[in-house]
């Protein structure tokens, strides 16, 4: 079997995934909130392990070689409900394979 990065059980690569909640939908917009997961095992992120977030936006990841996999969809908020507190609805989903 050949080694692609398609195949990481060949090529040991795996994928580390990081989630960014934005100011608004455009990915030069500042981080409101974030996650991070790596598929490594060498290190164990948790919630609230850090006060600083890993970018200052979306595009500073993706120039430090993230690559966009999933941005959330824009959905109007329904009419009366515009001022509701809910979720972070800016989300990105960002992956290195490493």
């Amino acid at each position: 079997m050949t080694a692609t990065a398609e195949n990481p059980q060949v090529t040991g690569l795996r994928q580390q995934v990081l989630v960014l909640y934005l100011a608004s939908s455009a990915l030069d917009q500042r981080v409101i909130g974030w996650s991070t997961y790596d598929g490594t095992g060498q290190t164990h992120p948790t919630t609230g392990d850090s006060d600083v977030p890993p970018y200052e936006t979306g595009l500073d990841a993706l120039k430090d070689g993230w690559r966009l996999f999933q941005a959330s969809q824009l959905n109007p908020p329904y009419p009366g409900h515009e001022y509701d507190v809910s979720f972070l609805k800016h989300e990105f989903f960002f992956e290195k394979l490493v």
